[in-house]
């Protein structure tokens, strides 16, 4: 299985006051590793997004099962899980990154309707064939 992979380093404005990250920064690394993916293997995706299609967020999660602190080095993979009609099912594994190894800090996943705004409305929309195909490449 290839994963998408997204590296990040925690700065402290991600942390809270107890020094941990912030719950909500996990699911803002999820976007921020999607987007990352259309930059690098959808690029047109990013023109279409400008003219009316809209990748919406149906649904998202993230399990927690350790705890990251400010210059953690931070691994994001990114798999498919699912393409079914106008929508994406991606999973994500967060990794920490040390000279030891690699450690599982959390799950997540995130549903996206591929939606086309006309006038003033959104509709669905079948998946873009290039959006389609960069992905099947990280089933």
């Amino acid at each position: 299985m290839k994963a998408y992979e997204y590296h990040h380093i925690v700065s402290f404005e991600e942390t809270n006051l107890v020094g941990n990250v912030y719950y909500a920064n996990y699911v803002r690394w999820q976007g921020r590793c999607r987007e990352m993916f259309l930059k690098d293997h959808a690029p047109d995706i990013i023109d279409e997004l400008s003219q009316g299609l809209a990748l919406v967020t149906v649904s998202v999660s993230c399990e927690y099962l350790s705890e990251l602190f400010a210059f953690d080095h931070l691994l994001i993979k990114m798999i498919l899980g699912e393409v079914k009609q106008n929508r994406i099912t991606m999973l994500f594994e967060y990794w920490r990154v040390t000279d030891q190894g690699e450690e599982l800090i959390a799950k997540g996943k995130q549903e996206a309707a591929c939606m086309r705004r006309e006038h003033d409305k959104t509709i669905p929309t079948p998946i873009p064939a290039t959006l389609k195909k960069a992905l099947t490449n990280f089933r």
